[in-house]
């Protein structure tokens, strides 16, 4: 990005710019009502759960408001996404007081940081590069991010190529962000099918390990992340790609219940070859 002066005068210029074009965001009262609200839950005559929070126990709260959010997007559910947009957003306050509470950081300080990063990261929007494709983006994206990987590194923090991959990320997702830094670094199979015979490899592996064990628990693994390999070269998102099967798995059961109960049966009384038939009726149907 080219620019003169210091990177807080780029985005102070950034931002005075956006602010003269007709329509853009000038004033939140409605947010600032909100933060205001958290702090004073916080506060001595507060709520006392509220009160008692840390940064740890409510860590599963983010990811469950996360992904209620996801689950309103994939329902095409507006009214429902707006409601859990709140209660993500409501995560992110409580944190950010917790933090000036106890003197780490601001929400001012995330705000700022974040913009400045979207910003520093959007040099195709705020800069002099070009981009006139979704991928050209990311491709800058990226530039940006290896350049401050770069920079961490020069400043001593040596930092590793999947560092910044979360572990508390989903599995799947987490194995697919990892085999893509791979190969970045040139750890790469020549084709699919090699990849295919990777599989092949690991599950004769898993095959020849006592079930149950915990060794045949890590091949499986082992098989599963090739796997996701298998994907990521087809251009197919594994999490997605799970997800729409667990939906259908939902959809086809629930329809199966719905039989059941049209047959006057409870489910437990089907036999494993009756449970099959309601099945593939269900699935006839969805293709008819």
């Amino acid at each position: 990005m080219t620019t003169t002066g210091t990177f807080e005068e780029t985005v102070a210029r950034v931002d005075a710019q956006t602010l003269e074009r007709d329509g853009a965001p000038a004033s939140h009262p409605e947010f600032d009502r909100l933060v205001r609200t958290i702090w004073r839950l916080r506060q001595e005559d507060g709520c006392p759960w509220d009160k008692a929070q840390t940064h740890r126990s409510i860590t599963k709260n983010m990811v469950e408001e996360a992904y209620e959010a996801v689950d309103a997007i994939l329902a095409d559910d507006v009214p429902h996404l707006r409601e859990e947009l709140g209660d993500v957003l409501e995560q992110v306050l409580l944190h950010a007081q917790i933090a000036s509470d106890d003197g780490e950081f601001t929400l001012d300080d995330v705000c700022r940081e974040l913009n400045e990063k979207l910003v520093r990261r959007h040099p195709h929007v705020f800069g002099d590069e070009v981009a006139t494709t979704a991928d050209g983006a990311l491709d800058a994206w990226d530039a940006v991010k290896q350049q401050e990987r770069e920079a961490r590194g020069q400043a001593g923090e040596e930092p590793g190529l999947l560092d910044s991959v979360p572990a508390s990320l989903p599995a799947l997702m987490q194995a697919q962000k990892i085999s893509k830094r791979a190969v970045k670094a040139g750890f790469e199979w020549d084709t699919v099918a090699d990849i295919w015979d990777k599989v092949a490899e690991e599950r004769a592996e898993f095959e020849r390990e006592e079930r149950g064990s915990e060794a045949a628990a890590e091949e499986f693994g082992d098989m599963l992340f090739a796997l996701v390999n298998v994907a990521r070269r087809e251009g197919i998102d594994a999490e997605e790609a799970l997800a729409a099967s667990n939906r259908k798995f939902r959809r086809r059961w629930a329809a199966v219940e719905r039989a059941a109960r049209e047959e006057g049966r409870p489910l437990d009384e089907y036999s494993t070859e009756e449970l099959n038939v309601l099945w593939d009726n269900v699935k006839a149907d969805e293709r008819g």
